[in-house]
């Protein structure tokens, strides 16, 4: 068996990482964990989310989001500083951006110009509706994205309201993406030697995530109920919701006939496997409120952790319903290394994530705290670059740096 531990699989690779809050911050945050070397350019008042945080001037959704990147500041409205982008692209490998369309080309900087200096480079892009069609110009940020791809219309209740999801879901399913379509377009470079243009919306990155409402929109068509609360969101599984407790909730799921029955024997209700009301999952679903009924009766008496131990003793699909308190000390999550306790510059002591992206036979990038704004300005524009401190005062003095 070889022991001997790989290098991270991005490692060498240079990314320019000219992009703000969740989008495309998320997908330069996981080529940095995967070994790659992100250098985070923002404008000299930093970018957008560094101005949300209040506590000592950071926040804890931008420390998430740029763990062991090297932020510089530079005025890319200044031609000097348009120039040192155009050398930083020429030692580059990729470049992220997610300003609205057009944005880059009214620089000077747009994909095509950065191609000429660089054919190898990898220039990614990702916005609300995407480079082409009639809606390029729509302003987008995830409040709106989820409103334009059903999302809000397809959560909460349908004697209430629509209501948003929580998460930040098209953001960072746009950054995600943004990933795959960034390693995709690596892996081509690797047999041609060539670069490419790659582009992610937001609005086609979360539609496939709809597939089961969607399902039951094609099969019921205007008979199909806009929302459906916890239910499954199909309305093809029963259990499929979240039931109250002595102490909380919990979410339990039947996805087939044998986990039903192992919920029966869980509850002591074992004589009910032949009801024909709850003998097949089309039975069960036809019989939901009843189903429910029964479970609730049952869950009500109990503490939702109990609950959850006893049905996943039976492989049942079951979950307490967790505050994010609780989720941030996942003890789960705590012993795989994917959150980590981080004493930050700003913060203080923090759990951060890691990246999702377990690379087998390679150690996990340390994560090195997100670092003030323009921290290293010397780094890249002096070291890596090249250039005197003397050029780099005179940036500093004119705002170009």
């Amino acid at each position: 068996m070889d022991t001997q531990l790989k290098p991270l699989p991005l490692e060498g690779l240079v990314v320019i990482d000219l992009s703000h809050v969740y989008n495309g911050p998320y997908a330069t945050f996981l080529m940095a964990m995967a070994g790659a070397e992100v250098i985070k350019v923002e404008p000299r008042q930093g970018e957008h989310l560094r101005s949300r945080g209040d506590m000592g001037g950071a926040a804890l959704p931008f420390a998430m989001l740029n763990s062991n990147k090297k932020p510089v500041t530079l005025n890319l409205k200044d031609p000097r500083g348009a120039d040192l982008l155009r050398e930083m692209v020429g030692h580059a490998d990729v470049l992220v951006e997610n300003f609205a369309p057009g944005v880059m080309d009214r620089l000077g900087l747009g994909a095509d110009n950065l191609r000429a200096l660089n054919p190898r480079l990898i220039y990614g892009s990702s916005s609300g509706y995407g480079k082409t069609g009639p809606y390029r110009d729509y302003p987008a940020m995830d409040l709106v994205m989820q409103a334009m791809s059903g999302i809000i219309d397809s959560t909460g209740y349908p004697d209430q309201p629509p209501v948003k999801s929580g998460a930040a879901i098209c953001d960072f399913m746009a950054g995600i993406h943004l990933y795959a379509a960034i390693v995709t377009a690596l892996y081509e470079r690797e047999r041609t030697g060539a670069g490419r243009v790659v582009e992610v919306s937001m609005q086609e990155a979360v539609f496939a995530s709809l597939a089961s409402n969607l399902g039951m929109l094609h099969a019921r068509g205007d008979a199909a109920p806009a929302r459906t609360g916890n239910r499954h969101g199909g309305l093809g599984i029963s259990p499929y919701n979240v039931y109250q407790t002595q102490d909380g909730y919990v979410v339990l799921n039947a996805p087939g006939d044998r986990h039903f029955q192992a919920i029966l024997d869980v509850i002591g209700r074992p004589e009910l496997k032949e009801d024909p009301r709850f003998v097949s999952r089309s039975a069960r679903v036809q019989h939901w409120a009843e189903v429910d009924a029964l479970l609730e009766a049952w869950t009500r008496q109990l503490p939702k952790d109990d609950i959850a131990t006893r049905m996943l003793e039976a492989k049942v699909p079951c979950a307490p319903v967790r505050s994010l308190k609780e989720v941030m000390h996942d003890r789960n999550m705590l012993a795989r290394g994917s959150l980590q306790h981080v004493h930050h510059p700003e913060l203080g002591d923090v759990i951060l994530p890691h990246s999702p992206l377990v690379f087998e036979g390679t150690e996990r990038r340390a994560i090195e705290p997100s670092l003030p704004l323009g921290a290293s300005n010397h780094r890249v524009f002096g070291q890596w670059l090249g250039h005197t401190e003397q050029e780099l005062e005179r940036w500093r003095e004119a705002g170009v740096i």
